[in-house]
């Protein structure tokens, strides 16, 4: 019987890529995740770099359509997001870069959720409401800002809901903020953010 190797999505959202804020601060989570598992492995997916379509109808009515009436159009779609959410299925955690964006998260972050939020798949509906069927992982949420808005924020709820949403409930959140606001603000807000990040990984 083979050791289950454990795995580590890496899912980066900023427009500056490797230069973002809240990049750099997931790779420092992920070179420690690193070092607690020397056999584990990383995958990154970067939203950035590699932009998910926008949900329009054609993409949504293929999510929706019968399997055996499908076109292949259709199916490319379906298999793209299957993809997205197999690399999910196969983490054990996830570590997710958020920078603020006009008071809520990217949109590319929003397009990717679009994908993976799906019927039957990653969540069911049931006489009880719906149950997330994406269980046993955890999740860290890194998220910059450039102005203080707390951690009750509504981004921070929106990204909380839709996780547990697929069922994914052990969500650790860590921000960053008045990155923008001058002074020493920002340099004190990432050496805080990386001092708990040093007690997580």
């Amino acid at each position: 019987m083979t050791n289950h190797t454990r795995k580590l999505l890496k899912i980066q959202t900023s427009l500056f890529q490797n230069d973002g804020q809240s990049t750099q601060l997931i790779n420092q989570f992920a070179e420690r995740w690193l070092t607690a598992n020397p056999e584990g492995e990383i995958l990154t997916r970067d939203l950035a770099a590699s932009p998910i379509p926008h949900l329009d109808l054609a993409r949504f009515q293929a999510f929706t359509s019968d399997p055996a009436e499908r076109t292949r159009e259709q199916q490319a779609v379906v298999d793209f997001s299957d993809t997205l959410i197999e690399e999910i299925k196969a983490a054990d955690t996830l570590v997710l870069g958020i920078p603020m964006y006009n008071f809520t998260v990217p949109s590319s972050l929003h397009s990717y959720f679009d994908h993976i939020a799906r019927a039957g798949v990653t969540f069911r509906y049931t006489e009880n409401g719906p149950q997330g069927l994406l269980t046993g992982k955890r999740a860290t949420v890194i998220i910059t800002r450039g102005g203080l808005y707390g951690e009750d924020h509504a981004q921070t709820r929106f990204i909380r809901q839709f996780l547990g949403f697929i069922g994914i409930e052990e969500v650790e959140f860590i921000h960053a903020e008045g990155l923008a606001m001058g002074g020493n603000s920002r340099d004190t807000a990432l050496n805080a953010a990386r001092e708990q990040l040093s007690q997580l990984a």
